[in-house]
C-alpha cells in the first residue's frame, strides 16, 4: 500500500465546549497520512488515487461550517470522510488545537484506523 501525507495543514474550525471557544473559529493543525491504491504509481493517473487538493478543500469547507464540541469528534469526522467519500483504506490523523492552554503549544488527538478490517501498517 502506498501513502499520501499532508503535514501541518492549518484550518479554521469551530471546536470546543468552553464559551471562549464558541465565539469564533480556532486554528487547528492537521497531519494526515492515508493509504492509496498502488495503481496510482503504476498508471500515473490521478483517477487511480486520492486527490490531496480535494481532501484539503473538503476539510476546510466542512470544518468552517460545522461545530464540534470535542476534538475527538472532529477527528472521527475527518477519518470517516476519508473512508466513506474518498475510499481510503487506511488513515492516520493527528489534529491539534494551537495555543489553547497556557504554556502548552498544542493539545489534540491522534487516530489510526483501517477500514473494513485492514490492519494499520506499523511503519506508516
Amino acid at each position: 500500500m502506498d501513502f499520501i501525507f499532508i503535514e501541518e495543514l492549518r484550518v479554521k474550525a469551530w471546536v470546543g465546549i468552553y464559551d471562549r471557544e464558541k465565539t469564533g473559529p480556532q486554528t487547528v493543525e492537521l497531519n494526515l497520512t492515508f493509504g492509496v491504491p498502488d495503481a496510482a504509481a503504476e498508471h500515473d493517473d490521478i483517477a487511480d488515487t486520492i486527490d490531496y487538493a480535494e481532501v484539503t478543500a473538503r476539510i476546510r469547507r466542512e470544518l468552517g461550517e460545522r461545530h464540534f464540541n470535542l476534538i475527538e469528534s472532529l477527528g472521527e469526522f475527518i477519518v470517516n470522510m476519508l473512508f466513506d467519500e474518498f475510499r481510503a483504506p487506511w488513515v492516520k490523523l493527528r489534529v491539534a488545537k494551537i495555543g489553547v492552554m497556557k504554556d502548552v503549544r498544542r493539545v489534540g488527538v491522534h487516530i489510526q484506523r483501517g477500514r473494513d478490517g485492514i490492519v494499520v501498517p506499523p511503519s506508516a
